[in-house]
């Protein structure tokens, strides 16, 4: 053998190499290759968000979760992995790029069910809810998903009018969508749970009918301020007015459980008193007398004389009162006389 490692002589076997050498080295290659063979097939991982679809000859015969899991080689046995642990979004009338989004007028333009057209654009969330129906009822799940979304959209919005399509009724059509979305789901049996699907946009193309729209809606705006407003008011001035009102109705109860209580005692005063007036009539009318002048002659002075002579008396009464206030000096008697 010379420096390359070439034979020499040809024809001439290597020493210490017999023909059974070469046989063993063959089979025992052989038995490496196999056995890296299957270990490489019989042993599949599937990550947190997947789950294993496992094939015998071709046909669905159980799943598997996240993990490191064993099966038969290749062809027995095969896996399919599917992210079903994954909640999937897909857009209808535009497309999330790297540099923003990319409106599809063909998906977006959509006409309303008085024959205006309208731009609809949205997001629909959904999941694989079932491996087998998923990889075998139908052979594009999301181009399906996509073309069951529009259709679903463009069913609802086809049946409502363009001024609630773009105003109060986002919601509501929102909701129509999905249960539609849901039902086609099921009917067709295509292994998709669908989760929820929200509108970005509904409205008019853009230009003088965008324009028009926009004052609608601004007009809308004002009106629904202007009676946010009124009903604050409202609910400011009726309470007020309900709590002057009880107050007085209050005021008035006080007032007459006032008077009737007051007009009881009178009752009850005129009772005894007249109770004391039957016992002696004249000593009690004599004092009724007296207790009324009291009241209604409080600063009178009372003089009392004696009214049996057929004369009439004349008394001075008075210059006598003013009498009093002076001095015995200053009421000397008269010349000639003498004072008694």
């Amino acid at each position: 053998m010379n420096g390359d490692g070439e034979n020499p002589v040809p024809g001439r076997k290597l020493p210490g190499m017999k023909p059974e050498n070469y046989k063993k080295i063959g089979l025992w290659g052989a038995a490496a290759a196999v056995l890296i063979y299957l270990g490489s097939t019989s042993f599949y991982t599937v990550q947190e968000q997947e789950r294993a679809a496992i094939l015998t000859f071709g046909k669905y015969t159980n799943e598997s979760s996240a993990g490191l899991h064993f099966k038969w080689p290749y062809p027995v046995q095969e896996v399919i992995t599917v992210p079903a642990e994954l909640t999937q979004r897909i857009h209808i009338g535009y497309r999330q790029e790297a540099e923003g989004a990319v409106a599809v007028e063909d998906e977006a333009m959509m006409i309303t069910g008085d024959e205006n057209i309208v731009s609809a654009d949205a997001v629909v969330q959904w999941k694989i809810s079932n491996i087998r129906d998923y990889l075998y009822n139908i052979d594009d799940p999301e181009q399906f998903l996509r073309n069951s979304a529009s259709s679903s959209i463009r069913a609802v919005i086809g049946s409502e009018k363009l001024d609630y399509a773009i105003t109060d009724g986002k919601t509501v059509i929102q909701d129509k969508v999905r249960e539609l979305l849901i039902d086609l789901q099921k009917k067709y049996n295509t292994g998709i749970q669908i989760i929820d699907i929200k509108f970005q946009d509904i409205e008019p193309p853009s230009g003088q009918v965008e324009e028009a729209f926009r004052e609608v809606t601004n007009a809308r705006e004002e009106k629904n301020t202007k009676i946010n407003n009124a009903k604050k008011y409202e609910n400011d001035i009726i309470p007020k007015a309900r709590g002057e009102a009880q107050a007085l109705l209050e005021r008035a109860e006080g007032e007459k459980k006032s008077r009737i209580l007051n007009a009881q005692g009178d009752v009850a005063q005129f009772n005894a008193i007249f109770a004391e007036y039957s016992n002696n009539q004249s000593v009690t009318e004599s004092r009724l007398i007296l207790e009324t002048l009291e009241t209604i002659l409080p600063s009178a002075k009372i003089f009392i004389t004696n009214s049996n002579s057929d004369t009439v008396n004349y008394l001075p009464l008075n210059e006598l009162m003013r009498n009093t206030s002076v001095s015995p000096s200053a009421s000397a008697a008269p010349q000639g006389g003498t004072a008694e």
